[in-house]
């Protein structure tokens, strides 16, 4: 086909379709030839084969934003409840965990606690202590100190077959002790050692630092008798930087 001076344009069109090793999926591309070789390329790729998270940093898919949003939204705990049947209690286990993580970020205490009766319910879910720990945090860090004494003897209640490790119930000392929460300190403490988890040298020097500062003396001293059982006289509780400032008052 001749192409004439007054703009009459030819086009070569062609299509083709390929694996672009970039997108590892299926790319469609097309080609067209417009004036004096200018070449215009327009590429469509299959999206699904090449999603990248929604938000960075967040492991949430779509469903699982959805979800949060839906639970948002229902003010009145029969909503909350149609959304659970609706939405969350589709999702695969991930999700459904990516969801009650994302509410304790938001310290969404009272929403956290209707999402963690419900993965409870799942075949798969096993009573862990870090996963109290985290749920209890967010508890105390609103206020909502009775519901932390209910989740504390629920978990208590598990203990048969509650997965534990003692780094996950530092951190669960170390939360209720900065709430003031000493009772159940030296209970979990108890409860630690009853489901096999013995405690460490950070275990014993977390609970007598923290116990001595709030003036809980004869609870410290008991707590250093008892590590000395363990690792004799080994333990130093008190930190270089502290015997510095000893040292210079």
């Amino acid at each position: 086909m001749n192409c004439g001076v007054y703009g009459i344009v030819c086009i070569q069109a062609r299509m083709r379709c390929a694996f672009m090793e970039r997108s590892n999926g299926p790319s469609l591309e097309f080609g067209k030839k417009v004036g004096r070789g200018v070449r215009m390329r327009v590429t469509m790729r299959d999206r699904s084969k090449n999603r990248k998270p929604l938000q960075k940093g967040r492991n949430l898919s779509i469903e699982a934003i959805q979800t949060v949003q839906a639970l948002k939204r229902a003010s009145k705990s029969v909503d909350q409840q149609q959304v659970i049947y609706s939405k969350f209690s589709r999702l695969l286990k991930f999700d459904m965990m990516a969801i009650l993580r994302e509410l304790f970020r938001q310290d969404q205490s009272q929403l956290a606690l209707t999402v963690f009766a419900e993965i409870q319910k799942e075949h798969w879910y096993k009573p862990e202590v870090t996963l109290y720990a985290e749920m209890i945090l967010v508890l105390a860090r609103n206020g909502l100190y009775d519901e932390v004494d209910t989740i504390y003897l629920e978990m208590k209640g598990e203990k048969g077959r509650l997965q534990a490790k003692t780094e996950g119930f530092n951190v669960l000392l170390e939360t209720l002790m900065s709430y003031n929460f000493i009772k159940l300190v030296m209970d979990c403490f108890e409860l630690m050692k009853e489901v096999g988890c013995e405690p460490d040298r950070s275990t014993f020097k977390l609970l007598v630092s923290h116990l001595e500062s709030k003036g809980e003396t004869s609870l410290s001293e008991s707590v250093r008798r008892e590590a000395q059982k363990y690792y004799g006289d080994s333990i130093e509780f008190v930190d270089e930087q502290e015997n510095m400032e000893m040292n210079n008052t």
